[in-house]
């Protein structure tokens, strides 16, 4: 007996896509498809958009080339060279910056134009258009981590083992992630017109007093006391520990040390804590949409 597949056909049993005119479908491979389909083309679009990709990816290596070039020679007093923190503390101010204004301002316009809702009405999932643009942000952390790191390398003789090197980039990565459910939540809780500006009175705050520009020990007292409740502190920490030993991330951040546990459980309480604010407020606003 025949085991070939049949092609499928009309009531009249003419195959269906003869009888249309058409083609048959095409597979999409499944969620992960669409997931890996839309961030493609995001992807594309970002890269054709030169005012995203100097805001985006060439801001922090400038402002490295700016800050971390001229003392990257000096050495904290266990050995680290202050160009290697500065590539922490800057790389992680444009992670952060991606996070927030990938998510918080791009999806807020999507949602502004009605295209979020026009997804909803479709058999496109919302689900893997958010996740295309997860993916697309991961991929554009990685291009920041690459530049910055490039730089340090070249110009700033920061040296890092292979492993190292990929514990920090992969911090970064999901550094991004992390962050994107604050985009989320500015994106749905804010007006599509105001996230920018909401964005940036998070963003600039939360970079300022979690020491990515200056040690918390040269900052007001007050700073260095609210500093230990921000996520975005927390998520530095980890990152210098990823390549520097203890002593120096305190003696950079004027920080005191604390355990690697308890700057993980920060980081990923924020984000679950975030991340439900955010789908209570797409919730309600699908709930309003269809009242």
């Amino acid at each position: 007996m025949s085991t070939a597949p049949r092609t499928p056909t009309s009531p009249g049993g003419t195959p269906a896509a003869s009888r249309t005119g058409g083609t048959a479908p095409r597979d999409t491979g499944g969620r992960t498809g669409l997931v890996a389909r839309t961030a493609v083309v995001q992807l594309r679009a970002s890269f054709r958009n030169a005012e995203f990709a100097v805001g985006a990816v060439a801001v922090p290596v400038l402002l490295y080339a700016m800050f971390g070039l001229p003392n990257a020679s000096s050495q904290l007093p266990g050995g680290t060279r202050i160009g290697l923190a500065m590539l922490v503390s800057l790389t992680a101010y444009g992670v952060v910056s991606l996070a927030l204004f990938t998510f918080g301002e791009n999806v807020a316009k999507d949602r502004g134009r009605g295209w979020l809702r026009t997804l909803r009405a479709t058999p496109f999932p919302t689900a893997a258009y958010l996740g295309g643009t997860s993916l697309t942000a991961a991929v554009h952390a990685l291009l920041i981590v690459a530049g910055t790191g490039l730089l340090a390398a070249l110009a700033g003789g920061v040296r890092l083992d292979v492993g190292r090197w990929a514990a920090f980039a992969g911090i970064m990565t999901a550094g991004v992630l992390v962050f994107s459910t604050l985009g989320f939540a500015i994106a749905y809780l804010a007006r599509p017109r105001a996230a920018t500006v909401m964005a940036n009175l998070l963003f600039l705050p939360l970079a300022f007093a979690s020491g990515f520009f200056f040690p918390l020990s040269e900052l007001p007292a007050v700073i260095g006391d609210v500093a230990p409740y921000l996520p975005t502190f927390h998520f530095g920490q980890l990152a210098y520990r990823a390549v520097m030993p203890a002593s120096d991330v305190a003696a950079f951040t004027g920080a005191a040390t604390q355990p690697v546990a308890l700057h993980v459980a920060w980081v990923v309480g924020s984000a679950v804590l975030l991340g439900a604010v955010a789908l209570l407020a797409a919730r309600r606003e699908a709930v309003t949409r269809r009242g």
